[in-house]
């Protein structure tokens, strides 16, 4: 058995119950196995991927908080430190029903090689809580963040570990957990990313994963000799991601028609509402059912359904294993040229196959989400030096590491024979800075 299978039957013997993290691994490992089986006598005595596929350190706790009739509950929160051979780590956190450890891990994983290809000194890790912050109020919200804070504030640091938003994790959130953490540690540091302008955010960084997204694939369709103009998109997601994707598209000369929530979908043949999807969403926390309200010659639909609608291009920005082989038939049949996650794989194995094999354009979201991390690593940069940038800078500066990005990943995919095929191309980019920077580090 080969260096990479062995590992990957480990992987899933010790980390039983993890689907996602085991799905993370393998699509990873199968992805550099050339750079493996190339070194794979010096690798395997180091241990390399051993090490690699190990959390630095992972960290379970309680979170017990009051609700507003004064009962208490108990939420799991978590924190798994993956990876600091090239920097702190660095990854958000999500709030959801359905977190778990596999989850975070799964993430965290994703999140080393995702930093690595933004060329920033960032490492890699992930957080979150099973909490559930819709339907509860502003104060029930603040009491479970500092709780939350209370522990994980232990194991963090500037210089250490910088978590960041993610899904159920937004400004409000953050604002929450910085005040806690400041209040307990007696620092004001730049501890966590996506805080407000009023205390150490940055410009552009609520618009930085959905803008990123649209910068990497409008280069890419411009190195194929096209670009996002004129384009008909489809979106799924009604949250950060979507909502600036789907603006920045608008900006670059495209229509999107569709998002969705985890309720339903809407399809407007006249091009999404940006400014209602932002009331909805952002404003009323709200469901898309409302969408109609706004704009009376949409549709709104029960259940998924997005990808049957015809495209150009498809933006999956909502969560992980949303868009199936079945809907990658659909999106083929109705020729559709390019996938692009916004969302941390989104895509199942199968169907993502199945796009490659069909000749459609397909970037990873360790790729092709990386704006929002880089731009957090910018809002680092910027707490370092007590300094605030414009949005034009920061935007600047995203569209720039977008654009390397793709070339990155397109120069290590033809270097190892894998030209087009850019999940090889990102995984193998990512891996080599971070394998890099390990053998340098020695056996730690």
């Amino acid at each position: 058995m080969s260096y990479v299978d062995e590992v990957i039957a480990e992987v899933i013997a010790k980390n039983p119950d993890e689907p996602e993290f085991h799905q993370a691994v393998r699509e990873v490992l199968e992805s550099i196995r050339p750079v493996i089986e190339a070194n794979e006598a010096q690798f395997r005595r180091d241990a390399l991927l051993e090490r690699l596929v190990n959390p630095e350190r992972q960290i379970k706790f309680r979170v017990p908080w009051i609700d507003d009739n004064g009962d208490v509950h108990v939420n799991t929160g978590y924190r798994v430190q993956f990876n600091s051979a090239i920097g702190p780590y660095k990854g958000g956190l999500r709030l959801h029903p359905s977190v778990n450890i596999g989850i975070i891990k799964f993430l965290g994983f994703e999140q080393i090689f995702k930093n690595s290809l933004t060329g920033l000194p960032i490492g890699g890790g992930k957080g979150g809580s099973d909490f559930d912050p819709k339907g509860k109020s502003d104060r029930e919200v603040m009491r479970f963040c500092q709780s939350f804070m209370t522990e994980l504030c232990k194991y963090i640091g500037a210089d250490t570990d910088v978590p960041a938003g993610d899904i159920g994790t937004g400004g409000r959130e953050i604002g929450y957990m910085f005040g806690q953490y400041k209040k307990i540690r007696g620092l004001f540091e730049g501890v966590l990313t996506g805080k407000g302008l009023t205390y150490g955010g940055s410009l552009a960084r609520t618009e930085a994963t959905g803008y990123g997204l649209l910068y990497i694939t409008d280069e890419m369709l411009r190195c194929h000799g096209e670009s996002m103009k004129d384009k008909t998109v489809v979106v799924s997601g009604a949250g950060n991601v979507a909502i600036y994707a789907i603006q920045k598209a608008q900006q670059l000369g495209a229509k999107v028609v569709t998002c969705s929530d985890s309720t339903g979908w809407v399809y407007d043949p006249d091009g999404i509402d940006v400014a209602a999807l932002k009331e909805i969403k952002e404003v009323k926390r709200a469901r898309l059912t409302e969408y109609k309200n706004y704009r009376p010659n949409s549709e709104y639909h029960e259940g998924r359904g997005v990808w049957q609608i015809k495209c150009d291009v498809a933006l999956p920005c909502a969560t992980q294993n949303e868009l199936h082989l079945e809907d990658a038939k659909q999106l083929v049949a109705n020729g559709c040229k390019a996938v692009c996650e916004g969302a941390n794989m989104p895509t199942t194995e199968d169907a993502t196959k199945f796009l490659q094999d069909s000749g459609v354009w397909f970037i990873p979201g360790k790729a092709s989400n990386a704006g929002g991390v880089a731009t957090s690593a910018l809002e680092m940069s910027q707490n370092s030096e007590r300094l605030s940038w414009s949005f034009e800078e920061v935007d600047a500066q995203l569209k720039k590491i977008m654009e390397n990005v793709y070339h990155n990943i397109d120069n290590a995919a033809k270097k190892y024979g894998f030209e087009g095929n850019y999940v090889v191309g990102a995984n193998i980019a990512g891996f080599e800075k971070v394998l890099e920077a390990m053998n340098a580090q020695g056996i730690v």
